[in-house]
């Protein structure tokens, strides 16, 4: 990293700033030659020092055409926003946080669906959700087990 003064390196401040996150950017592998980049929603499992990112969607559509191609994914999440304006010198800046990372992405089996939803729908409110079980049939649930991540913020 360029700006070391800027990196964030201890796991547990990583977690802290994914928590304030609320959209994830998932980059899948394009065979065009392009990445394809997807915001997505998303819940976050920690175990020790390992994260497993949740996500849903439809039952169809090119994430999981690109998923059957590649499970190899980048994600980016970035949050805590604020521009800061010095009008009298003419610069401007922003404040931020932000975590990247990579790792393997899967299709959640049904057996696990319950709770992977769980833990996304948790990361949104501050106490347990209860979501109308369903909408569990029409939905795929993807996990990211993460691994590799680092962080940056000003």
């Amino acid at each position: 990293m360029r700006r070391a003064d800027r990196e964030i390196t201890d796991f547990n401040e990583l977690v802290r700033v994914m928590d304030k996150c609320d959209v994830c950017r998932l980059a899948f592998n394009d065979k065009e030659g392009y990445p394809y980049i997807l915001p997505l929603n998303f819940g976050m499992k920690v175990e020790g020092k390992n994260v497993t990112l949740y996500f849903h969607g439809a039952d169809e559509g090119k994430k999981y055409e690109l998923l059957k191609e590649d499970d190899r994914v980048s994600f980016e999440m970035d949050c805590s926003h604020e521009l800061v304006s010095d009008m009298e010198h003419g610069h401007c800046t922003m404040k931020y946080e932000s975590v990247i990372g990579r790792g393997r992405l899967s299709i959640v089996p049904d057996g696990e669906k319950m709770e992977a939803l769980a833990v996304m729908t948790d990361h949104y409110h501050t106490g347990h959700f209860e979501f109308n079980p369903k909408a569990v049939p029409r939905t795929v649930a993807m996990k990211l087990v993460v691994e590799q991540m680092g962080g940056k913020r000003r």
